[in-house]
């Protein structure tokens, strides 16, 4: 998923098997300065790898739903700015 401008908040939604990971890359136009984690995951966790790379692991066994989110700051070509990135995880 790839913001269009610095400053829009987004959602997203990602599919993860059980006990499973995935890597989290932040996509958007320009560069990264800073990024947190502004909502943690109830049913896994989430680190940070780099300024625009997190990865995200599931709860074993668990099945159902699950949400996080980022936020980033950085600059871009047009603008620059905070986004806050909303990503619903379905776990499997």
């Amino acid at each position: 998923m790839e913001l269009a401008h610095w400053g829009e908040n987004t959602t997203g939604d990602i599919s993860v098997a059980s006990g499973d990971s995935c890597i989290f890359p932040i996509t958007l136009r320009g560069a990264a300065s800073t990024s947190e984690v502004s909502q943690k995951p109830a049913h896994g966790k989430l680190k940070m790898l780099n300024v625009a790379t997190y990865e995200y692991k599931t709860k074993a066994r668990y099945k159902g739903s699950d949400a996080f989110a980022i936020k980033a700051t950085g600059k871009g070509p047009k603008t620059s700015g905070t986004s806050v990135i909303t990503v619903h995880a379905t776990i499997k």
